[in-house]
């Protein structure tokens, strides 16, 4: 544990499960284009992941930039580390490099047909 109870939430957020998305609105109602466009290439990757929605929690919603130091959200990590938002998971989606991220790292992909 940190000096930091925020820091100390959000690593236990990022511990829970292989795929953790910070994002503002849920899964099944993303409340803007960014985390809607991750949401989506993941739903398409066909990983499971679990919705951390930012907007229910101001502490998680600052903390997160600084826990990261990325300034924006969406945030995505696979296995504890970062990847990165809505850009670059688009990119890597785009480039194949995602798929191959997820298989590398023993995560299950159900590829949609």
């Amino acid at each position: 544990m940190s000096d930091n109870p925020v820091n100390d939430r959000i690593q236990q957020e990022v511990d829970s499960s292989d795929v953790v998305l910070f994002m503002k609105g849920s899964p099944i109602f993303p409340q803007c284009g960014f985390s809607s466009t991750v949401v989506q290439v993941l739903t398409h990757v066909g990983v499971k992941f679990k919705g951390i929605d930012v907007l229910q929690d101001q502490q998680i919603r600052e903390g997160i930039k600084q826990f990261s130091e990325w300034p924006t959200i969406p945030q995505l990590y696979v296995k504890g580390e970062f990847v990165g938002g809505c850009d670059i998971v688009r990119e890597m989606f785009e480039s194949g490099e995602l798929a191959s991220m997820f298989t590398e790292k023993g995560i299950d992909t159900e590829a949609a047909a």
